[in-house]
């Protein structure tokens, strides 16, 4: 057992989001913490078996563009999905591991990843949609966890 312990809960599904908690939790386990993650809402498409996450640019402002672009022009079909490749792309280019490759990181480190019960009973999820290695739990699993943590984030 660790003696540093690292709880972060995922709240967002987009590419951009799925980032943060993967790079945090399996750069954690690295330094030798205990790490869970507790996927809720639209965080649990990064559980999910077929990974389809896109990029949203619409409410996220700070997000760099390679021109300006106003938010009315990023609302047309179609946007969401070129964003998407072109980020993949660009992901790809600069030799960032991608979100499927930090996912099984994470679970090669030990990375304690659960899926938010209710909100799998929410959307009709079922189980079998999700990887292998992943518990299913609710809030108070999380809160046992995060409770003698030294770090909580929520992302």
């Amino acid at each position: 057992m660790s003696d540093k312990k690292l709880a972060i809960i995922a709240s967002k599904g987009t590419l951009d989001w799925g980032y943060p908690p993967f790079i945090l939790a399996s750069t954690a386990a690295a330094l030798g913490y205990e790490v869970e993650i507790f996927f809720t809402f639209y965080g649990l498409q990064l559980l999910r078996k077929k990974l389809t996450v896109q990029v949203s640019s619409l409410g996220n402002p700070g997000m760099p563009m390679p021109m300006p672009m106003p938010v009315l022009l990023q609302a047309l079909p179609g946007m969401q999905s070129m964003m998407s490749v072109m980020m993949k792309q660009k992901i790809k280019s600069k030799g960032v591991a991608s979100l499927e490759e930090l996912r099984t990181l994470c679970l090669e480190a030990e990375v304690r990843m659960i899926a938010c019960q209710m909100t799998v009973d929410l959307f009709d999820f079922k189980p079998s949609e999700f990887i292998d290695g992943i518990e299913f739990g609710g809030a108070a699993t999380f809160f046992e966890f995060a409770g003698e943590s030294d770090v909580t984030l929520f992302i």
